[in-house]
Formats: C-alpha cells, structure tokens, sequence
C-alpha cells in the first residue's frame, strides 16, 4: 500500500491550506483515515481522524478550523485547514489503517509552514 500526500505549503496566519492523501495498492477494504502532525522537537500527534463509516475525531487545538472528509471510491483522505496559525506548523502525516489485508500504512509527510 502506497501513500501520496499533496497540499502543503507556506501560507499566512489566517490562511487556509488543503491536504489530500491517496492510498493505492491491493486494497479492499480501509477502516481509519488520519492525520497527524509533528513539530520540530516535538512528539507526533494526531491532528483528526475519520472511520469507514464517517466518524470523526480532531484534537482540541484543532477544533472548529479544520475538517477532515474521505472519499471512499478513490481512497482519499482530505484535511481542509481554515484559520491557520503558526503554532500549526509542522510535517503532516497521512496515516491508513486497513483491514482487507489488515496493514498501519504511513505516508511520507508535507510540510506545512504558517508565518505570522
């Protein structure tokens, strides 16, 4: 299984960004799609993540500015960030888990910087 993330970037405080990740591969069947992020000296930590049957869990810092939404016929997971902050800076990371073959699949990280 193969992840591709997309969307990342430099943008002003305030701005807005949307991350895509798509999964291929033998895939018949994804439970959990993520996001996590982690900061520079920092631990990785999840952002939001959304089941098979449409979920949703964000962290609190999170809350109310970003959306996560997946498109199951194209294995595609989306992150909308609105009102970004610069403390949002970070390597974001796409995480999958599936359960047709059973796998924990992260993809490679999109650096997202949001100036003051």
């Amino acid at each position: 299984v193969q992840l591709v993330e997309s969307g990342g970037g430099l943008v002003q405080s305030g701005g807005s960004l949307r991350l895509s990740c798509a999964a291929s591969g033998s895939i018949f069947s994804i439970n959990v799609m993520g996001w996590y992020r982690q900061a520079p000296g920092k631990q990785r930590e999840l952002v939001a993540l959304i089941t098979s049957g449409g979920s949703t869990t964000y962290a609190d810092s999170v809350k109310g500015r970003f959306t996560i939404s997946r498109d199951n016929a194209k294995n595609t997971v989306y992150l909308q960030m609105n009102s970004l902050k610069p403390e949002d800076t970070a390597v974001y990371y796409c995480h999958v888990i599936t359960t047709i073959p059973f796998g924990d699949y992260w993809g490679q990280g999109t650096q997202v910087t949001v100036s003051s």
